[in-house]
């Protein structure tokens, strides 16, 4: 370990012979043994693509600069060349993506953006150097992480205190109607407009920080191929670029004869491990009744601990063979690929994680064990993610460095770490993979909450507690554990919003129901039962458009945010007005004295 950790030094030493004022943006790690020929080529290209852009560094932020040098070299594409030079066996081919090439090759190690070591102790001082009260520095993230992880943070801190009020009345309900559940029509009619209006606010407040952050108007018509989209290079008729082309009927095959049938075998899976966890719930509820004590009392939170392990297992095996498929069907561009990932994933997840309430609730008409499963999903899947996500990394890493910095320093006798020290550190730090798992870890507890919340009132005080420190933990992951990121500007938080609001429509259709079948409702109705169920059929479809009409009426964007785009709009209008005027004058005149 010692002579990697010298080499490692020697191989970055040059950093430290150039100027003091030098800032590298971003890192690209080759191989080992990487033949020169292949280097010179790779700088070569890479050269080629700068000599054709503009010098704009004093205008952008370095989290900008960051990722339009990844933009740059995520559209290296391959022209005439067959291979790789220097590795034969590493074929090429027209339209072919270079850096991925030489990715899946093992040629190229990583390519990752480089910490601020300043600015990162400023942000990670306001952010959550301290314990306070009061909200995140969004602006500070925003210039140091981008737009995207800015807006999750924003969006993270937002339903935290939207669930405040859910959890303040929940907690009386805990306390005073725990067995009573004719009590909680009240609290589910609460939940259907809890569940709509935060959604509502949400957008307006993405309006806000979006127009502020200058990406509220960011187009997508002409986004750039995916790095992993691959196909025969051919012209796009609407730019005129060179870009590779694929027959989207290939896709189309790939999606609905391979892609679907595999997410449905996984359903079904997953439909016959929750089978195996009620034979369990049998097995222990059999076993307390022929012994009766505080063991056999224990015996049954069992089940339902493992089958929150087993669910959690599950999701994350899926997630990869998701991100395989979606990967295999060759999407040209990143949004229709994420799109298509989520909704693989948010399918198999919603399915996995409460067709287990779903069953106990309208089929076994238990709310005992609906409670209870509720709970022990609800605080194992959040305990689990915690450890998950960010107290093993954080340890793992701060270990590592620890060793590092100990082997670094016994070497030099300047503590502060030089510019190559930061690489070597920065170099075998985790890689931030997005916002995708925290965004589903949201959806999920947003699921917990809105869909049977009455019959479990404290669901949104867990939630409350767990968003508390997921804020300063991931914060800290950010800081501390993984590479930095390369910033990615965003309009919104994209097809998310979309999930939360279907969420949303169930819940709506899951309350009703269970407001049917209290005993208090149930009771207003006991001739017929046909005449229940007509009711909570018009109830549900009442709510649902008294919902959508909520949705139509509140706008999405606040009435200054509207004025000022319609501003911006006409002066744009007047801008190319008066340049069609100076043309037309300029023509005259050219023809006058012509």
């Amino acid at each position: 370990m010692a002579e990697k950790t010298k080499e490692l030094v020697e191989s970055w030493s040059f950093l430290d012979t150039v100027e003091s004022n030098f800032r590298p943006l971003v890192v690209i790690e080759l191989a080992k043994g990487t033949k020169e020929e292949t280097i010179e080529w790779f700088t070569k290209r890479i050269m080629d693509k700068k000599a054709n852009g503009d010098d704009n560094h004093n205008f952008l932020t370095m989290a900008e600069c960051q990722y339009i040098i990844k933009h740059e070299l995520e559209n290296l594409r391959a022209k005439d060349e067959k291979m790789i030079p220097g590795y034969p066996q590493a074929k090429l081919y027209p339209g072919k993506s270079i850096v991925r090439r030489l990715l899946t090759s093992g040629i190229l190690v990583q390519i990752f953006p480089l910490h601020d070591r300043e600015e990162l102790k400023k942000l990670r001082h306001s952010w959550y150097g301290r314990v306070k009260v009061g909200y995140q520095p969004l602006d500070d993230i925003r210039c140091y992480f981008g737009e995207t992880i800015a807006l999750y943070f924003g969006f993270l801190e937002y339903f935290t205190f939207a669930l405040i009020p859910m959890a303040v009345i929940g907690i009386p309900y805990y306390v005073f109607a725990w067995e009573d559940y004719d009590k909680y029509v009240m609290f589910a009619t609460f939940n259907l407009l809890w569940s709509t209006v935060i959604l509502e606010v949400w957008k307006r407040i993405c309006a806000i920080l979006t127009y502020r952050w200058g990406t509220l108007l960011m187009k997508r018509q002409f986004e750039e191929p995916r790095p992993g989209f691959h196909g025969v290079l051919g012209i796009n008729p609407v730019t005129g670029r060179e870009e590779p082309v694929y027959s989207s009927i290939k896709r189309q095959l790939r999606i609905y004869l391979v892609s679907l049938p595999f997410v449905c075998l996984c359903l079904y899976f997953s439909l016959y491990v929750m089978m195996i966890y009620f034979d369990l719930e049998q097995w222990a509820l059999d076993y307390h009744k022929e012994n009766e004590s505080n063991f056999s009392s224990l015996m049954l939170y069992v089940p339902s601990i493992i089958y929150a392990v087993v669910i959690e297992v599950m999701n994350r095996i899926y997630r990869y063979a998701a991100e395989f498929l979606t990967s295999w069907e060759n999407h040209r561009l990143e949004s229709s690929y994420q799109n298509h990932l989520i909704l693989k994933v948010l399918v198999f997840n919603f399915l996995n994680c409460f067709a287990s309430l779903f069953y106990i609730a309208f089929v076994l008409f238990d709310m005992k064990l609906l409670r209870q499963s509720l709970a022990t999903l609800l605080i194992t899947s959040q305990i689990l993610n915690q450890f998950a996500e960010s107290l093993l990394p954080y340890w793992l890493q701060k270990r590592y460095n620890r060793r590092m910095k100990k082997r670094m320093c016994s070497q030099k006798t300047d503590m502060d770490l030089s510019l190559a020290d930061q690489v070597n550190m920065e170099k075998e730090m985790g890689t931030y993979l997005g916002t995708f798992d925290d965004y589903l870890e949201l959806f999920l507890q947003f699921g917990y909450v809105s869909l049977f919340s009455c019959v479990y009132p404290l669901a949104a005080v867990f939630a409350v507690l767990n968003n508390i420190t997921e804020i300063y933990s991931d914060a800290l992951k950010m800081c501390r554990v993984y590479k930095r990121p390369f910033a990615e500007p965003t309009a919104n938080i994209g097809v998310w919003q979309l999930a939360f609001e279907t969420m949303s429509v169930i819940s709506v259709v899951t309350n009703c129901i269970l407001i049917g079948m209290s005993p208090q409702v149930d009771a207003l109705f006991p001739d017929s039962k046909m005449d229940l169920v007509l009711t909570v059929a018009l109830v549900e479809h009442l709510l649902l458009a008294i919902k959508f009409i909520m949705a139509f009426v509140i706008p999405d964007k606040p009435r200054d945010i509207q004025m000022k785009l319609a501003r911006l709009e006409f002066e744009s209008l007047e801008a190319l007005k008066q340049q069609v005027r100076e043309l037309d004058c300029f023509t005259e005149n050219f023809c006058f004295n012509k």
